[in-house]
């Protein structure tokens, strides 16, 4: 205790992104909005999904997986933000710090897996088109959409206990959420074997599900190359597109994160990024899959039509 200069943390202060009032009262209006227009998009794809039987496919069953993830994750972080906000006072308890971490990197862990098997589905899809319904069976997506669970919350446990486990000399996390990271810095160790494994960690869960995207979309590309009418080559690029522009923004940001050299990268620049996959990304994906999506259209086009029927 006494070599490293240790202190028993009973809670953490979070900086935040700001500390003058004013641009704080901005934020907090912004971040509503956006949590608002996030709670409303991925609720609204999960219901469209459920009501229209066309859309009970193993790629719209992935999608509204990814909604709720989307939906949970922004609860996990966006209200403690928004109450931040508004206090004088950014402290966080040390256990509920702990279980932030431990939700968010676990619900951010299974979007990255879940980003990947809907990517080996749009392989199957395009590439495999007779045999799709026979091998996206719904006990395969069940199971593939809980091992993507279970993936990623095994690896955030493995993370808690190791970065919590640090002896901690500081209690201000100089971040908005209790975050990787951040938390590392406030150590009074070396924290070599920390960056070790959050390199390790990294490689499972970024670079696995994006091996396996790259890997998927070679293959359609080939197959959508062999296709010789120019609609047809359209179609089977339109099944894939919005799942492309979601995994770009996904995978992009945060390998950003954490594979930029160190030297180079500043705590601010962290901020930024994590804005984008904390907060961005979740609000994104209902309305890439939504306005770049035929089939969602028109079921909403129905849904309405049915409202405005009924009264």
């Amino acid at each position: 205790m006494a070599k490293y200069n240790q202190t028993w943390v009973n809670e953490f202060i979070l900086l935040g992104l700001s500390n003058d009032q004013k641009t704080q009262l901005y934020l907090f209006v912004l971040f509503l909005v956006m949590y608002l227009v996030t709670m409303l998009g991925n609720f609204l794809i999960i219901h469209l999904i459920r009501l229209d039987t066309r859309l009970h496919t193993p790629m719209y069953f992935f999608l509204s997986v990814l909604s709720i993830v989307d939906i949970c994750y922004m609860n996990s972080t966006v209200p403690q933000m928004l109450i931040h906000f508004l206090s004088s006072r950014k402290s966080i308890p040390f256990c509920s710090c702990v279980f932030q971490f431990y939700i968010s990197l676990g619900l951010a862990g299974t979007e990255f897996f879940l980003l990947g098997a809907m990517a080996y589905d749009r392989y199957v899809a395009v590439c495999y088109p007779l045999h799709y319904t026979v091998i996206m069976h719904g006990g395969l997506c069940i199971a593939l959409a809980a091992a993507c669970w279970t993936a990623g919350f095994l690896n955030s446990l493995m993370e808690t206990i190791i970065t919590f486990r640090l002896p901690l000399c500081k209690n201000t996390i100089n971040h908005f959420v209790c975050e990787t990271l951040a938390v590392v810095r406030l150590a009074c160790v070396d924290i070599s074997f920390n960056k070790i494994m959050v390199t390790f960690s990294v490689f499972v869960v970024l670079m696995l599900p994006c091996s396996l995207v790259l890997f998927s979309y070679a293959q359609i590309v080939k197959a959508i190359l062999r296709i010789r009418s120019a609609q047809g080559r359209r179609k089977a690029f339109g099944t894939c597109a919005s799942h492309l522009t979601v995994v770009s923004l996904c995978f992009g940001a945060t390998i950003f994160t954490y594979m930029w050299p160190r030297a180079t990268s500043t705590v601010e620049l962290e901020k930024m990024i994590s804005i984008f996959y904390t907060v961005v990304a979740p609000m994104l994906n209902p309305l890439i899959y939504s306005l770049r999506n035929k089939e969602v259209m028109n079921a909403m086009k129905k849904a309405l039509g049915r409202f405005s029927e009924e009264k």
